[in-house]
């Protein structure tokens, strides 16, 4: 029998076992920290009894007009506090959060909300045509609440119900829908893949709970930290950074535009002392004109992910205050999951040296349980710097599978491993680096875009007989869309028809920014050689 079995009483009771939820962080900071700031977006500045009471109305809310547990509540909201909101209220009712991409397509986002069957949708009124027009082709489209933000000029429609109207239905004394089994659903977030439709990443409360205290000690944050939420909420629940927040009684700093001086006003008014973006917004640091510029006393931390910065980014921006970490994930695995762990010995490091090191995707974050580079038959790679495999992640921030699609999920965990599609080597001390996206990503400011997707598109015009996408490098975004199209006899290729023709179908950041009309390189088999095109578009 063992011993310390359950016959000897050892069993879990609601005394000794809780399932984890992120949703907990917040129930105990109403408590301890009842009177600290814990959001802050322009004059909306709200203390954590006040952040608690807000997401208990918007699941009184909910709840009030029929949304069950394990159903869908969308939004389509930039960082805003209602989205913060959202993250906490709309799981605190039983229900599943789904953060909508604001830059998505009419069409993408219809299919999105019906493949979710999202029962409500929280709109920003900048982007409640978008949501209305995608609605219209729906059958069972969710119910709209408006919500306005005349701050930033965008004052209610008069079309549908508030955001403030619907937390005045909600009771504060709503009793929270907490899970029975932490691996219930939390949320629901949708990739761009490498296909032309997305697939429905499904997160649970585990999860996310793990990831909110692993996150602490590799960013070895402190107490009461200044958050600036500039990664887009609906990327990966923004990291899960702001179901993070409460557990330290942080400060999340709304940020709807990102723009250098917002940036900066921010550091130097709020006290910002940490956050994360894209290799873009390092940049955009960088060169940020004098009088953009706000003088701050203390350090930054930051996390960068999407691409490694470039080396004289990153010496740039150390100079004015920032410490650099670079992470990596993806959205099947929330966000971050690996860290670039510096260490003391590289401390001497200057210049490209020490940029080489911080371009290193790293080692995995203390929440997983393995991450590593395996080869084709699923054995570790050689630790050399110079043999490739493919990234391996197993842990408990993994997603739970894609929704409704139990093939995509069976093999992206074939072999007991999440495959990540992106090829790496790794170094003699494990660090990991990337050597190419095996599936064709393109990342543009932070987000996917599927080669495949606008390769299709294009494809769709009369004129073209091949296309093919690739990623050509950019100042600004790190990488922008750059097509190759090989045209039909007779035919003359326009640049700015093209991309204006792409445009009609694609959001905007999706479309290429450049198109080369020539003879494709391919294969004896007919297969197009992409890696002579990413050559050629890397002199573009």
């Amino acid at each position: 029998m063992g011993w310390m079995t359950n016959e000897d009483g050892l069993d879990k009771c609601r005394a000794n076992y809780v399932p984890l939820s992120p949703l907990s962080h917040l129930q105990r900071a109403s408590h301890v920290f009842p009177d600290v700031l814990a959001v802050s977006y322009g004059a909306h500045r709200v203390s954590y009894a006040q952040y608690h009471a807000r997401c208990t109305r918007l699941a009184s809310a909910l709840a009030g007009m029929g949304v069950a547990p394990g159903q869908v509540v969308s939004t389509l909201l930039p960082n805003i506090p209602a989205q913060a909101e959202a993250h906490f209220g709309v799981p605190a009712c039983g229900a599943v959060l789904n953060t909508i991409n604001t830059r998505l397509d009419v069409d993408t986002v219809a299919y999105i909300l019906d493949h979710g069957e999202a029962k409500v949708a929280l709109v920003d009124t900048q982007f409640m045509d978008l949501a209305e027009a995608a609605c219209a082709t729906l059958d069972t489209p969710p119910t709209l609440i408006e919500v306005p933000d005349e701050s930033a000029g965008f004052p209610a429609t008069g079309r549908h119900m508030t955001y403030d109207e619907l937390l005045a239905k909600g009771d504060p004394a709503f009793e929270w829908v907490l899970p029975q089994d932490e691996w219930e659903s939390l949320a629901l977030n949708y990739t761009s893949g490498t296909t032309g439709r997305p697939k429905g990443v499904v997160y649970h409360h585990r999860g996310a709970y793990l990831m909110t205290m692993g996150t602490v000690v590799s960013w070895r944050m402190v107490m009461r930290p200044v958050f600036m939420q500039i990664v887009p909420l609906f990327h990966c629940n923004g990291w899960n950074h702001s179901w993070m927040m409460p557990l330290l009684g942080g400060t999340l700093v709304c940020c709807r535009d990102i723009t250098a001086s917002a940036i900066y006003n921010a550091i130097a008014d709020e006290g910002v002392t940490h956050f994360g973006g894209a290799p873009i917004v390092l940049n955009m640091m960088v060169n940020a004109s004098d009088a953009e510029r706000r003088a701050f006393d203390h350090q930054v931390e930051v996390f960068t992910a999407g691409a490694p910065p470039a080396p004289a980014t990153l010496s740039k921006i150390e100079a004015l205050g920032f410490n650099v970490t670079q992470v990596y994930g993806l959205t099947e695995t929330y966000g971050h999951v690996t860290e670039c762990l510096w260490t003391p010995e590289w401390d001497a490091l200057q210049g490209a040296d020490r940029a080489a090191m911080k371009a290193r995707q790293g080692v995995a974050m203390p929440m997983m349980e393995d991450i590593t580079v395996l080869d084709t038959d699923m054995r570790q790679v050689t630790k050399d710097g110079a043999t490739q495999g493919e990234i391996m992640i197993r842990g408990n921030s993994v997603m739970k599978g894609y929704y409704k699609n139990p093939q995509a999920t069976k093999e992206a965990f074939a072999g007991g491993y999440f495959h990540s599609g992106d090829l790496a080597v790794q170094h003699s001390n494990g660090y990991m680096q990337i050597a190419d996206r095996a599936k064709d990503i393109i990342i543009s400011g932070g987000e996917n875009i599927s080669s495949v997707e606008v390769e299709g598109v294009l494809m769709g015009h009369p004129d073209v007989n091949l296309a093919a996408v690739v990623a050509k490098p950019d100042e600004k975004w790190g990488e922008v869309p750059c097509a190759f199209v090989e045209l039909k006899p007779g035919v003359t290729g326009d640049e700015a028809a093209m991309i204006a023709f792409a445009r009609e179908t694609l959001a905007g950041f999706k479309a290429p920014k450049k198109i080369v009309f020539q003879d494709l390189p391919k294969t004896s088999t007919g297969k197009i050689q992409k890696f002579e095109l990413r050559k050629l578009a890397a002199t573009l």
